[in-house]
């Protein structure tokens, strides 16, 4: 895979798997849908940089409602144990890419590869009405990164609050929002922090970032499926007040805000249904 198809597929999964769950009435739905259509997104280079990514990109739309694997507004999984307030999966996840070229924090650096990241995710129902549902949902992921040799680095863990609120004023629209701390192991934040001796200047000294907290994040979304289209938008707000890395000479802003909107158009489906919330 080249580099830049290895951009687009993490940009498009990072973008996808950063949406909150946004469950529906049990309904009778194809076991499978596919499309395609575009999107734009503006990212920072990474958590805490002072420069953002803007991307035009085209957007795969992707559904599978089996028993197990799933490929829905969750992400990818695979269902290991459900019940009526709790879920046991397999999540993955995707971080997008930084070439040290374009940063003037990482100039002279290795470039920041895109990341994949798989692992456990237990989400547990806290309380549901009519037209909401509150869940607290606890992702622990291993992270590697995406290149000709992937390497592992460490691990993040993201647990969250996720308040879904579905057809908004019988809209059609459906409203999710989650809020939450990150933390991640050494290595993890070594991959984004660190400053080897070797990369120190007068101006970027040499730093070792510590395992642990690593700031809140919240994010909001919108989406509606139409007869055959299906469309989205999210905000993202970032704040790295009191991280473990804070004083890293790579970390030059404290808070941020990342957005995206997508329209695709469904152009399959499968003629077997399933009954199912999503």
């Amino acid at each position: 895979m080249s580099r830049r198809l290895r951009r687009a597929a993490a940009l498009v999964s990072g973008a996808a798997l950063a949406l909150p769950a946004l469950p529906t009435a049990a309904a009778e739905r194809p076991l499978w849908e596919l499309g395609l259509g575009v999107g734009a997104l503006r990212l920072p280079h990474y958590r805490g940089a002072d420069q953002s990514h803007a991307w035009l990109l085209p957007v795969p739309y992707l559904v599978y409602r089996g028993e197990i694997f799933k490929a829905d507004r969750d992400g990818a999984r695979a269902v290991l144990v459900e019940t009526d307030r709790f879920d046991f999966d397999l999540s993955a996840g995707a971080g997008a890419p930084t070439r040290s070229e374009d940063n003037d924090a990482r100039r002279g650096m290795d470039d920041l590869a895109p990341t994949f990241e798989l692992g456990p995710n237990l989400n547990w129902t806290l309380s549901r009405g009519t037209g909401w549902k509150l869940d607290l949902r606890a992702p622990l992921r291993a992270a590697f990164t995406l290149e000709s040799k992937p390497r592992a680095i460490g691990w993040v863990a993201t647990p969250n609050v996720n308040l879904d609120l579905p057809d908004v004023g019988n809209s059609g629209w459906n409203l999710g929002m989650l809020a939450g701390p990150v933390f991640g192991s050494r290595r993890y934040n070594a991959y984004f922090y660190d400053v080897p001796e070797a990369d120190a200047t007068p101006g970027r000294p040499a730093y070792r970032a510590r395992a642990g907290y690593g700031g809140l994040q919240f994010v909001a979304a919108l989406s509606r499926r139409f007869d055959r289209s299906w469309a989205g938008l999210f905000v993202k707000f970032d704040s790295l007040h009191g991280a473990r890395y804070g004083d890293s000479p790579l970390l030059r802003q404290r808070e941020h805000l990342s957005f995206g909107i997508a329209y695709s158009w469904i152009f399959a489906t499968s003629s077997a249904q399933v009954s199912t919330r999503d």
